[in-house]
């Protein structure tokens, strides 16, 4: 009996997030999609589409090519010096078809890198970036695909290793390859007041091989991701519209089954083998698992935990609160001004992300200015007071603007 309960009492310490290698690529990078809860897979087409769902593009109806760079002063209420910068682009040839491109940077600040024994080494400035390229095309009047091939890179100690002799402990950069699948559905709807839409966004994303950090004696999945969204645009008049979207996703990424797990399904573990509550995983077995196998395996492999009620809570129930889901609102004036809300959920026991964002935005002839700020609604939430922005130039407004000119 005290050997079960034991157990339980470290079961219910733990929490059992989805880990992954280059988490940054999980972080919403512009203002427009993080002021509505970091959703966008069926929002309005915009110039920030890459990140979400590029088969948006072919829908881009007010200009044939557009650049927007982001910057994201991250984690700023724990650290001072961790940035994301995003570029992004497109161009369209035609009505049906369009190019697009990004490439993301995430600094992790500057680290003191010491040896096993504690001996300084040296600072080091961890950092990861991606570079992707994709086409999208109509495939129907209201239908559009893309693909998307992606290189990522990580280095998390800029090589300062604390021996040269191969050591397990040593750390080497990774990289690897991805690709993303999309599909976007927009269908007009006529009103009495207007056109409104309807909208549907599906997103593939990550898909690709694992990331090794010690030259292949241990794998790490890469953030594989499937994102669906639904939204609804309702005008008023012919200046005041209202559009509304609900997004789920879900990674696409083995759950890590720690020892945890372990004690409650044999209990025969004792909490003398959790001297410091740490859950140890099983690396070798997690690193055996393919990527395609990964993906699949996602969503029935959660192990199961005792709530802090001390209830059971099962795998396939588990499965569910590894759905991270958003809502949000925007609110334009003539196209050109907008105010936007969103709320992010995440489940306790899988990261307790939980936060509300809000932002504002106006685009003009050639340039859109974005802004978005976050307040976390979980007292631990590191994202709270994380402000984005995001600058964007309409490349055919400045063609025109040049052209008057002359």
């Amino acid at each position: 009996m005290l050997v079960a309960l034991a157990a339980t009492t470290v079961a219910v310490m733990a929490t059992n997030p989805v880990v992954t290698a280059m988490p940054s690529l999980t972080i919403a990078p512009d203002a427009h999609a993080a002021g509505m809860g970091d959703l966008g897979a069926a929002t309005t087409p915009d110039f920030n589409s890459q990140h979400w769902n590029a088969a948006k593009y072919a829908f881009i109806e007010d200009s044939r090519g557009g650049i927007v760079a982001s910057y994201t002063p991250w984690l700023r209420s724990l650290v001072g010096d961790i940035d994301l910068a995003y570029l992004c682009g497109f161009y369209k040839f035609d009505d049906l078809q369009a190019i697009s491109a990004s490439f993301t940077y995430f600094s992790m600040g500057e680290v003191q890198m010491t040896n096993l024994d504690g001996t300084f080494l040296q600072m080091a400035h961890p950092n990861e970036w991606a570079l992707d390229v994709a086409y999208s095309r109509k495939l129907h009047e209201y239908v559009s695909m893309a693909a998307t091939l992606r290189f990522m890179y990580s280095d998390l100690n800029n090589g300062a290793n604390s021996s040269t002799n191969g050591s397990v402990n040593e750390l080497y950069p990774a990289w690897t390859m991805a690709a993303d699948i999309s599909l976007y559905y927009r269908q007009p709807i006529e009103l009495p007041m207007g056109e409104s839409r309807f909208a549907l966004g599906f997103n593939l994303s990550n898909l690709g091989g694992k990331m090794s950090y010690d030259k292949g004696n241990t794998s790490n999945f890469i953030p594989a991701n499937m994102r669906i969204g639904v939204s609804y645009e309702l005008p008023f008049d012919n200046y005041n519209r209202l559009m509304a979207s609900v997004e789920c996703n879900k990674m696409l990424v083995p759950t890590t089954k720690s020892r945890y797990a372990t004690a409650l399904t044999d209990k025969t573990t004792t909490s003398e083998e959790f001297p410091e509550g740490v859950p140890m995983y099983d690396t070798d077995e997690y690193s055996r698992v393919s990527s395609p196998k990964g993906w699949w395996q996602s969503f029935n492999d959660a192990p199961g935990y005792t709530n802090e009620d001390g209830k059971r809570v099962s795998g396939s129930l588990e499965e569910f609160q590894e759905v991270q889901w958003a809502v949000g609102l925007e609110y334009s004036y003539d196209r050109k001004f907008f105010g936007r809300v969103g709320y992010s959920h995440e489940n306790y026991y899988k990261g307790n992300r939980r936060y509300v964002t809000v932002g504002a935005g106006f685009a003009l002839s050639i340039v859109r200015l974005d802004v978005s700020y976050c307040i976390a609604t979980a007292s631990t939430n590191p994202l709270n007071n994380t402000m984005r922005f995001t600058l964007g130039f309409d490349l055919a407004g400045i063609k025109d603007l040049v052209n008057n000119k002359k």
